[in-house]
């Protein structure tokens, strides 16, 4: 539902820009910006693949309880002097040769290295979740402070254009009177001066505006950056001061932020960090298997075809008188022992236990134990520097959240003050009974107060803000 609103007021968007700059532009609120900042934010993607990673890092720890297989295959030609496989005797010939084998091994004990191995893997993928829940939030409250800073720039602008049009109202009036030689030209010229410096503070607060809205503009990933509408914030300040004290706003942090969790849940990875370093120490048992087989172009079966009698070519001597001596030789013929045959007969297996034991590895196995111990204490620090600094930003902004709303009070009254004082000095002014310097004084303390009003109901509306997402309200 969100991503139609979101849809469709950015189509609105294109349409007034296309094809009318005269018809009102569509308005921003708030929510729909946060939400079109989680879709759209690179940082928060970043984050979100990390959390990603992490999760293919613990499936994998779990998947090295599964034990090792692999299968290997080879097929060549020797030619030259080479043994071969299927004799295992020298030959000088051309020979093609092939082999296979498969491996497969499980390891049964190996100091709980790998159990540990995944309960630290695990502590990780959650501390990665709440990283991307922490950059989310953070997110969001960045989106928040943006949204306000362009409002009070907005308003800023708006207020700046007030007095630039009582400036030119003054200065049509008092020009009159120049061209017609009447009072002091010096009162024109002072005037004129003044609407010149009212131009600049609008062009330097637009320019403001504008940094504003590209900064805002990068949070949300926006390709668009031309200007936009954006509605307010309802309840900007309260007649009632924020009741919370700073300790009540820790507390809830403490409990809320994904930060926190992140940090302990890093400690925790580090606890187990410790123990996968010292299965270093211990054996390693593990059960192997392999399975072998070989093929020889060479190999041959011989097949009996019959028999003949030879002379060898050696005489016996009986009686004086010489006898041959003959053979029965046994003929064969020989037949190619084909692929798959040789492969079935020369197939042969191992199993066993092999035991691994360290005994010496130049110490590192100590010094990796020392160095996990180390991390353990870094994480440990880290939490607590979060924790200080969480403590000292909630104080400092609820601090500043008090002052907003005491200066905001004050300021209330102060320009109905100089309202009042800006009033009486306009009508002596009209009326020739006052100068010039008193009029521009009158005038600038009241614009001067009502931007200082302006910007302190911004700041205490930022403070609340800020003191809201740290109890985990967003």
């Amino acid at each position: 539902m969100i991503k139609r609103i979101l849809l469709l007021s950015v189509w609105g968007l294109y349409t007034c820009l296309g094809f009318s700059q005269d018809e009102v532009q569509p308005k921003f609120t708030l929510e729909a910006c946060i939400a079109m900042a989680i879709e759209n934010n690179l940082d928060l993607k970043g984050a979100e693949l990390r959390k990603r990673s992490s999760k293919i890092n613990y499936k994998q720890s779990v998947n090295a309880l599964l034990p090792n297989l692999n299968a290997n295959y080879n097929l060549g030609v020797n030619d030259g002097r080479s043994i071969d496989p299927f004799t295992n005797s020298y030959i000088n010939r051309e020979l093609t040769f092939s082999n296979f084998g498969m491996d497969l091994r499980l390891t049964v004990f190996s100091g709980f290295r790998v159990l540990n191995s995944i309960k630290q893997n695990k502590f990780n993928m959650k501390a990665a979740e709440m990283e991307a829940e922490e950059a989310k939030q953070n997110l969001i409250l960045d989106v928040t402070i943006g949204y306000i800073q362009i409002l009070n720039s907005r308003d800023r602008i708006a207020l700046l254009k007030t007095r630039l049009n009582t400036t030119k109202v003054q200065l049509k009036r008092l020009e009159t009177n120049y061209k017609e030689g009447v009072g002091n030209p010096a009162d024109y010229t002072d005037m004129k001066g003044q609407y010149a410096l009212d131009q600049s503070a609008i062009i330097e607060a637009e320019n403001n505006f504008k940094s504003a809205v590209l900064d805002f503009a990068r949070l949300l990933n926006l390709k668009d950056q031309s200007e936009k509408q954006f509605n307010n914030i309802s309840g900007l300040i309260n007649s009632e001061k924020y009741q919370l004290s700073a300790s009540d706003v820790y507390h809830d942090a403490l409990q809320n932020l994904a930060t926190f969790k992140s940090r302990q849940l890093r400690i925790d990875a580090a606890h187990k960090g410790i123990k996968v370093a010292r299965a270093n120490y211990l054996p390693e048992v593990s059960l192997f298997g392999q399975l072998n087989t070989n093929y020889s172009s060479l190999a041959e079966t011989f097949t009996e075809t019959g028999s003949n009698i030879l002379e060898t070519g050696d005489f016996v001597t009986i009686n004086n008188q010489d006898f041959p001596v003959l053979q029965n030789k046994t003929e064969f013929e020989g037949h190619k022992i084909n692929y798959m045959d040789q492969f079935d007969n020369n197939l042969n297996t191992v199993v066993g236990v092999s035991v691994q034991m360290p005994l010496f590895n130049g110490f590192r196995a100590k010094n990796d134990v020392k160095l996990k111990k180390i991390q353990l204490e870094e994480t440990k620090l880290e939490l607590q520097n979060t924790k200080l600094l969480f403590k000292q930003s909630i104080k400092q902004a609820h601090n500043t959240m008090e002052a907003a709303f005491s200066r905001y009070h004050i300021l209330l009254d102060q320009v109905a003050a100089f309202e009042e004082s800006y009033r009486i000095n306009e009508v002596r002014f009209n009326s020739g009974v006052s100068n010039i310097v008193n009029y521009i004084v009158s005038k600038n303390n009241l614009d001067n107060s009502r931007l200082n009003l302006n910007r302190a109901k911004y700041e205490y509306l930022l403070r609340v803000k800020v003191l809201d997402f740290y109890r985990g309200i967003y």
